[in-house]
């Protein structure tokens, strides 16, 4: 009987993956693998992949939770098929999913159509919000630092001749990389 090994993900910096590791260290795991600030269907998972090259027949991979290996529900199936031809088993902690058995294989197809039927409602609402808002006249992201007669006194100052940009940059309370962005061609119409 091989190893279990862990897989842990963390989507944003802040967020820690210590209850992951203590679940996967609690289920047996010898090693955990950890990819921190990886989120998004398309992101690269160094960790994840390191941890595939590590697994040896015998073994099982072991993560808490679907989603944080999934990239979508393709690559999931593809990764337990690769690692079903490999010997390999695959342990999902909170869903209670074992792939060594012909009914836990099924349970897994079922969860991992769950999990991703969510994610798409999830960023479906989240497309509609935003599209709801732009309708009212409203953007997300961060305000603007300065207004637009700010910006037009800031290109004075520049163009005079007669202000270094950190000048500026003090007049405004501001950075001189934010002097340089409302400077830019983009954002000043030139």
């Amino acid at each position: 009987m091989g190893n279990r090994i862990g897989y842990a993900r963390v989507s944003t910096h802040s967020q820690s993956e210590d209850s992951q590791v203590d679940e996967l260290e609690a289920a047996g795991c010898v090693k955990v693998f950890i990819d921190k600030g990886v989120s998004g269907k398309l992101a690269k998972r160094p960790q994840l992949d390191a941890c595939l090259d590590y697994l040896r027949e015998g073994d099982t991979l072991v993560i808490t939770r679907l989603s944080r290996a999934m990239r979508s529900l393709r690559h999931l199936l593809e990764l337990t098929a690769t690692l079903q031809e490999r010997g390999i088993g695959l342990v999902v902690l909170k869903q209670d999913i074992r792939t060594d058995t012909p009914s836990g294989r099924l349970v897994f197809h079922i969860f991992a159509a769950i999990d991703e039927f969510q994610r798409e409602l999830i960023v479906e609402g989240t497309n509609e919000g935003l599209a709801a808002a732009r309708a009212r006249g409203r953007t997300g992201g961060r305000p603007a630092k300065l207004s637009e007669r700010q910006v037009s006194v800031m290109r004075d100052m520049y163009d005079s001749k007669k202000h270094t940009v950190r000048e500026i940059a003090e007049t405004f309370g501001v950075s001189h990389m934010t002097v340089y962005r409302y400077l830019s061609p983009d954002k000043t119409g030139a």
